[in-house]
């Protein structure tokens, strides 16, 4: 039976009608797993380093598409909610053609410039292999923003399934490309960038042709655009906090690569271990940033139809579920640190060993990041795009920068690998403030 946005939700039902964007969430990082895995083993450990050198930048330039699909979305779904589908998929249409346009003039920025970017950051001996991937990645930039945002329109369409093969089918293409041209052909990082490209492209491509399908059942068409300036406002303030999020993770990204050619050394052996860290890691947090696209139009549209009991029961629901989640993640973290680790560093015993320290360090962060990835999600939902943004700009910047700087000090390396948990113990405590003090504005 078909669930609707207009549902009442139960522990099953929420699960059920979640399940996709987490499995999707979760699938995507598994084929950024299998691409890290054959760099490092096929490309080679300097090219390891070169991929997670630069890959903050990249991101960087790419979280724009996170804003537009959670911002989209927040507001797409409060608009259903009240009725108005003509103006939802007008909205729809502007934002999505909006993005595009977007993504083709930072693609051309980001080629122009990753060069110096990458000499400045201290690239060093990695500068040559940081260009070739920049480059080549940075050319389906606007297809990795549409995949991007079409994580969160699929389930605002009431289609997640729909969303988890076009995951799917990305994630397949970009494992076999990479068998093909990292271990077949032998064409090193240049074959791992085209091989992440083109399964971009596919990834953005495919929800395009869809959404201008005819035959298309879904609340959502690409339409011609409702050119409403104020609604795309909103969807950048509502979206601003996944933004944040992620241009915080980018700038945190590079200042951890800054931390650790100061404390594991210049040759980037904290680089590479702090890369298995990110790609694994991503696998787990991946499973509530998931959960918290799939519930964000419930809450939207929920809010918008002014169902104030339903969004009691949603945030009661998540915070148990994310619970259960937390401590089963912990517990993994803990007993795979060491078989995980070796599937991509087992060739050097001393980047394998500070790999295996630094994911158990690393795994105390799962028990309470779901939390923190949830308020800003479920604040992102409600229209309120501002605290959403500050609760992302001090959990991934401010207590982040703050914890990777001091807590080394003390620590020395220790202290780069748990700086995440202690953001996140900061940040807990400001998300639950949050809550609690806009209960009675949003009657949740």
């Amino acid at each position: 039976m078909k669930i609707q946005l207009s549902d009442h939700f139960s522990y099953k039902k929420l699960l059920k009608f979640t399940l996709p964007s987490i499995v999707m969430m979760v699938f995507s990082s598994i084929y950024g797993v299998v691409d890290g895995f054959f760099v490092s083993n096929f490309a080679g450990e300097a090219e390891f380093k070169a991929v997670n050198f630069i890959m903050p930048v990249i991101m960087l330039l790419g979280a724009i598409g996170f804003m537009f699909g959670a911002g989209g979305s927040a507001l797409i779904s409060k608009t259903l909610g009240e009725g108005d589908k003509k103006k939802a998929n007008g909205v729809f249409s502007f934002v999505t053609y909006t993005s595009i346009a977007v993504g083709i003039i930072f693609a051309i920025l980001g080629i122009v410039f990753i060069r110096p970017v990458a000499i400045m950051l201290g690239a060093g001996a990695m500068l040559e292999n940081c260009v070739i991937y920049g480059t080549i990645i940075l050319c389906a930039m606007p297809f990795f923003m549409l995949q991007m945002e079409f994580q969160s329109f699929f389930v605002t369409a009431e289609k997640p399934q729909t969303g988890l093969y076009v995951t799917i089918l990305a994630g397949v293409a970009n494992m076999v490309l990479d068998a093909l041209f990292i271990g077949l052909f032998r064409w090193g990082i240049a074959g791992a960038a085209f091989a992440t490209a083109l399964s971009q492209v596919i990834g953005g491509l495919v929800p395009i042709i869809y959404f201008l399908r005819k035959k298309n059942n879904s609340l959502l068409r690409l339409e011609k655009p409702l050119l409403d300036f104020k609604a795309l406002l909103k969807v950048c303030t509502n979206g601003s906090s996944e933004l944040m999020t992620n241009v915080s993770l980018s700038v945190i990204g590079i200042l951890f690569n800054f931390q650790l050619l100061k404390y594991a050394g210049e040759e980037g052996d904290g680089v590479a271990a702090n890369g298995v860290l990110m790609y694994v890691g991503f696998i787990f947090i991946s499973i509530f940033i998931g959960y918290s696209i799939g519930i964000a139009p419930i809450v939207g549209y929920h809010y918008g139809a002014k169902n104030t009991d339903e969004l009691k029961g949603l945030r009661k629901k998540s915070m148990i579920i994310i619970l259960a989640f937390s401590i089963a993640m912990f517990l993994l973290g803990e007993g795979l640190a060491e078989p995980l680790s070796r599937l991509f560093v087992g060739y050097n015993e001393t980047i394998l060993e500070m790999t295996i320290r630094g994911f158990r360090l690393y795994s105390f962060c799962f028990l309470i990041v779901g939390f923190n990835i949830f308020g800003s999600a479920f604040f992102t939902a409600l229209g309120n795009g501002l605290v959403s943004a500050i609760l992302s700009f001090l959990r991934l910047f401010l207590f982040q920068a703050v914890t990777v700087i001091v807590m080394p000090l003390f620590m020395d390396l220790d202290g780069i690998w748990l700086s995440s948990t202690g953001s996140e113990i900061m940040a807990i405590i400001t998300t639950f403030i949050f809550i609690f003090a806009l209960k009675k504005k949003y009657d949740y």
